[in-house]
Parts: C-alpha cells; sequence; structure tokens
C-alpha cells in the first residue's frame, strides 16, 4: 500500500459527531498552520491537521516521488480510508490549495465541499511549467545555501519580500509565524519544492470545468495575482465562487482570521 511508504504526522481533534474539515498547509508550513481559526471554528466543527511530505514531523519511506502530488493525494485518500472517514470538508492553502483541488477533482465523492485560499489550478502551458520549474530549482538551491549556512532565516525574509505577501511584515504576529516555519528541514523542503511545486504539479485547468463539489476561492485584495488566477478559475467552473478578502495578502488565514472563519462558516453551513 501506498500509505506504507508515508509516516503522517496529524491531528485530529473533535467530539466526532460534528462535521469535519480537513486543512492542508502551505509550503514552509505544519499542523499548527490553522491553530487561530480552528480556535474560532472548533464550536462548529471538528478537524483533522496534518504534516505534508516534506514538513514538520512527517516522514516519507519511499524514493522522492512520494513527494509528487500524485501519490500525495492517493496516500492522503488512504489515510481517511485508514481513520474511517468516508467524507469531509476540505481547506487548503496555497501549495495545499493546490493538492486540495486535485483531491476534489479526482476524489470527489470524498468532499462535501472545498475551500481554496490563495490556490491555482498550475500553469496551463508545457512552456510555462519548464520555466516554473527553473525558478523552483533556483528557489531549490537558495534552500540547499541556507542549509550550508545555517541560516533557513535569511530564506524566508526573502520569501516573505514577495509582492504576493502584501504588508506580512508588518503583521505582530510575524515574527511568531516565521519562528514556527524555521523548525522545518530544509533538505526536506527542497524535495517538497522540487516535486510537488507549481511548475510539476499536472495542470487541472481542464479538470476545473467538469467539477460539480461547491468551491469557495478566497484571495487576498494584495495578492494580485492570485486574484486574476482564481477570476479565471471561475469562468471555468460554474461551481465556483470567489471572495477578496481586505486587508490580507496571500496568506489570509494569518493576515485577516476573522474574515477568514466568518467566510468558512458561512459557506459550509448547511444553508449555504
Amino acid at each position: 500500500m501506498i500509505l506504507k511508504k508515508y509516516h503522517f504526522h496529524y491531528s485530529l481533534i473533535g467530539k466526532f459527531y460534528k462535521p469535519l474539515i480537513l486543512f492542508l498547509h502551505g509550503f514552509m508550513g505544519n499542523i499548527d498552520e490553522f491553530d487561530e481559526p480552528i480556535k474560532l471554528l472548533s464550536d462548529d466543527f471538528d478537524y483533522l491537521t496534518i504534516d505534508l511530505p516534506g514538513h514538520g514531523k512527517t516522514q516519507v519511506l519511499g524514493e522522492e516521488d512520494y513527494y509528487t502530488m500524485a501519490n500525495t493525494a492517493h496516500a492522503l485518500i488512504n489515510l481517511l480510508d485508514e481513520l474511517k472517514i468516508a467524507k469531509c470538508f476540505l481547506v487548503g492553502y496555497s501549495m495545499g490549495g493546490r493538492l486540495a483541488l486535485y483531491l476534489a477533482l479526482h476524489f470527489p465523492e470524498r468532499f462535501y465541499k472545498v475551500v481554496l485560499e490563495s490556490a491555482s489550478p498550475g500553469l496551463p502551458t508545457e512552456a510555462e511549467r519548464l520555466e516554473r520549474i527553473k525558478l523552483d530549482q533556483q528557489i531549490a538551491k537558495k534552500l540547499t545555501i541556507s542549509l550550508e549556512k545555517s541560516d533557513l532565516a535569511a530564506f524566508l525574509s526573502n520569501w516573505y519580500n514577495q509582492p504576493i505577501f502584501g504588508y506580512i511584515k508588518n503583521h505582530p504576529e510575524y515574527d511568531r509565524m516565521v519562528e514556527s516555519r524555521l523548525q522545518n528541514n530544509p533538505q526536506e523542503l527542497d524535495k517538497s519544492l522540487r516535486f510537488m511545486g507549481t511548475g510539476c504539479q499536472p495542470s487541472l485547468w481542464e479538470r476545473l470545468q467538469f467539477n460539480t463539489i461547491p468551491m469557495l476561492l478566497l484571495v487576498g485584495e494584495y495578492d494580485q495575482k492570485f486574484v486574476s488566477i482564481n477570476r479565471e478559475m471561475t469562468k471555468i467552473c460554474e461551481f465556483a465562487q470567489i471572495k477578496v478578502i481586505s486587508s490580507a495578502g496571500h496568506n489570509i488565514h494569518f493576515e485577516n482570521t476573522l474574515a477568514f472563519v466568518e467566510n468558512i462558516k458561512n459557506f459550509l453551513s448547511p444553508a449555504s
């Protein structure tokens, strides 16, 4: 079984009579990524959080291709089977959002509704994917250098200078978030980036038109790149709706937690 190639570190918490949300973190995140939103959602939902391959305490026991999106997705479905979770809600952020979209489009029978935060269906053309692979390799090289210099903090500082993150460095809890990111192993992050980066993932644009699961696409007002991508997604997928969240860039659940939680509650409620 593919699940035997993974030793997932996860947390399954709740009363088990409430609806369950599976949360998938972004690149350099971990099992604690959604702690603050979960505090505000725990009265209404149970939850399952997981360290994705290359992150936190999860161990990949197989070859490097077990870091790919397809293999990771199958392993997560097997984990849901092992935990006897037949169907649940799904929330994914950034890299976790791309993985969530892959799961929804390939295993639609397993999810009631899906929330994608700052996610995309990948790159539509081979040329774009090849160009992105080159970029991801450059980023991976910087990760390697940071490992050699024991300076992952410098890598993170440069990472959050990207325009998509808006004013995240001004957030009062920014240092705490960085400290959490520093718990990751740069060598493992390198594998995640090289095998589940945007350039390596299969394009999901063609499959979007066949989706029948209700989807909420959350994007931050400062993240115009993903605002544009997600607006294009709604043109293709009639079951998707977009919400642009104020006072946030790429990392909405961190920068505007209350708006993030309010939108999830409204979308996942039985009446919506």
